[in-house]
């Protein structure tokens, strides 16, 4: 990450307009682009790219790589929406990257174990591990590559290492303690001779070398049988074979201390994943301006990004000024009206009818714009068609690590696109199981135990995931693909960067490095589902002035770090030059654009 003094260095330098904040050029190429959440992986995906591999090849190869590269923001144990363009069928598709509940997993069992939120570590939240099947399922329809092919760097990252990273070290050292004495799988793989590794450090993880090596294997079994069916063997090695045995028995006969106090073991059984696949779904979408943004279905927090476009449609937000008060009040008061509406209705479609004929709708937005005081900050939570209700502030259980995601992009020479936001199965919430080399995910913390909740907790039911990729068409063609870490502040910040683009014109790098800001109003998606009514989150670079004036509109202002907010990715195709742009925010430090 760029140092404060650095920047100021580069801000002298550049003098004035758009480069006086740019901490990066905009990568720019005509054969192909990607971007992730680290620099070794976006190498991978551009060799990928290189050797002739399409935009989901690629996508596959650095999205298995970051789960060796960033352990610490998502894990194979974890999940992965994804959003692909498909040039040659001139349609966008959506990838279910959430894996479900356990069938033995319903409310009764945890009003008897005396559970009144599904704590967020341990091993209790874990729905069925989802990333294999997903990456598997993209590689299999859409991409032109062998799993083995994909794989190759990847392995060699876990078997031979990388060197260790200032942001890995800090989040070994941060869960050094549970390590040590809760988590000896973990303590082996992240502490090994019981040492915090040094920055620098060469890394190794041998058993998720493994595991992924056992993958290839399966594989190659199959590999006369043709491309597709070998992949998907390796997809059952690990769902029906020696892996799902491997990971049950570890879920089943371990029990771990959690938030709730208690010591136990996972809900999950051999037949949740004999019986998972992932599923291509149709995405949901609305049009902004004469741009068509697409996102992942209810079953995500998706759909608030689209609902909040259509509410600003009805702004003129360039002659608010950009991060001026007025037009910060108006952001954060169309995402209050939007995440009301998230709280309200989103669930998993399979099991609840979600109205998005009606939230979707432009009439819909046209009626909910009215509530929007241009100089007052509501105070409420405001759902459309239901009574408006006063949101009770919880306290986080603070010994709860809330973790994060990572996000990657990628476009081909065909046109192809590809977004996905991995996350889960990190492993600070959540030991490694042994002889694998992965921990599993804790997303069933985002369900109810409320049953007229829609988010409530049903076996087989996917939990409301905050995981959000975004993809853009312009006159039906591929324009842009971004995203972004942080949970419910995804869809703030991706939708900001958004906005920085169309509205505001900036370039992509400076419409990423601008600083940002988020509502905290609503309840948080994660264990306890806390609030925190009328809370404004800002970069210090945002000036006291827009925050006090933010503040005499009625809201709570809190300021945090002036490079703390979002890690926007992101990459964009000029269909009239050819040019394919990316972008990395310098937040974070390890994420990079690469292309060529």
């Amino acid at each position: 990450m760029t140092t404060h003094g650095t920047k100021d260095i580069l801000t002298t330098l550049a003098g004035t307009g758009p480069a006086e904040i740019a901490t990066r050029p905009v990568i720019m190429g005509m054969n192909g682009m990607v971007t992730s959440g680290h620099y070794l992986a976006s190498r991978i995906g551009l060799h990928v790219l290189e050797e002739g591999g399409n935009a989901v090849d690629a996508g596959v190869a650095m999205g298995f790589a970051l789960a060796v590269l960033e352990p610490h923001l998502y894990g194979i144990g974890g999940e992965v929406p994804i959003l692909i363009y498909l040039a040659d069928q001139r349609r966008v598709v959506s990838l279910s990257g959430q894996g479900p509940a356990p069938q033995k997993a319903n409310i009764e069992w945890f009003k008897k174990m005396g559970i009144n939120a599904i704590p967020g570590d341990g091993l209790l939240a874990a729905t069925v591990p989802d990333a294999v099947s997903t990456w598997i399922t993209a590689l299999s329809h859409f991409g032109t590559m062998r799993l083995s092919q994909v794989l190759e760097y990847t392995i060699e990252l876990a078997e031979h290492g990388f060197p260790m990273y200032a942001l890995l070290q800090g989040a070994i050292k941060n869960n050094a303690e549970r390590f040590q004495t809760e988590w000896p799988t973990s303590m082996q793989v992240y502490m090994p001779d019981g040492q915090i590794p040094k920055v620098g450090d060469r890394f190794v993880q041998t058993d998720l070398a493994n595991t992924l090596k056992r993958l290839v294997e399966a594989e190659y079994r199959k590999i006369r049988s043709g491309r597709y069916e070998a992949i998907r063997a390796a997809r059952d090695f690990f769902y029906k074979g020696e892996i799902a045995e491997q990971i049950v028995k570890f879920a089943q006969e371990n029990e771990f201390l959690d938030a709730s106090g208690s010591r136990h073991c996972s809900l999950l059984s051999k037949e949740d994943l004999l019986n998972y696949s992932t599923r291509i779904e149709e995405p949901v979408t609305t049009n902004y301006r004469g741009y068509d943004v697409y996102k992942c279905g209810p079953w995500s927090q998706g759909p608030v990004f689209l609902q909040q476009i259509n509410l600003l449609e009805g702004y003129n937000l360039a002659t608010l000024r950009h991060n001026s008060p007025e037009y910060i009040h108006i952001l954060v008061e169309v995402a209050k009206l939007a995440f009301a509406d998230r709280e309200r209705y989103y669930g998993d479609p399979d099991f609840i009818q979600v109205p998005l004929n009606i939230l979707l709708s432009k009439e819909y937005a046209a009626e909910r714009r009215k509530l929007i005081d241009p100089n007052h900050a509501s105070m409420e939570l405001r759902p459309g068609n239901a009574p408006s209700s006063k949101p009770e502030a919880k306290k986080r259980n603070p010994k709860v690590y809330i973790g994060d995601t990572t996000h990657l992009d990628s476009i081909d020479r065909w046109g192809n696109m590809f977004a996905a936001t991995p996350s889960g199965g990190w492993f600070s919430t959540s030991p490694v199981i042994k002889g694998l080399g992965f921990p599993l995910g804790s997303r069933m913390q985002v369900f109810y135990l409320d049953p007229t909740h829609p988010n409530v907790l049903q076996p087989g039911k996917r939990p409301r995931t905050t995981l959000s990729p975004s993809l853009i068409l312009k006159d039906g063609k591929p324009l842009m693909a971004f995203g972004t870490p942080g949970g419910d502040q995804q869809d703030q910040w991706s939708l900001q960067f958004f906005l920085n683009c169309i509205d505001f014109n900036m370039d992509m790098q400076e419409a990423v490095d601008v600083p940002t800001f988020h509502s905290s109003h609503f309840p948080s998606s994660f264990y306890m589902h806390g609030t925190q009514p009328c809370v404004i989150v800002i970069e210090s670079r945002i000036p006291e002035s827009t925050r006090s004036t933010l503040t005499k509109k009625g809201h709570k202002v809190q300021v945090t770090g002036p490079w703390s907010n979002g890690r926007v990715v992101a990459i964009r195709l000029d269909e009239k030059t050819g040019v394919i742009s990316g972008v990395s925010s310098p937040r974070m430090e390890t994420g990079y654009a690469m292309g060529w």
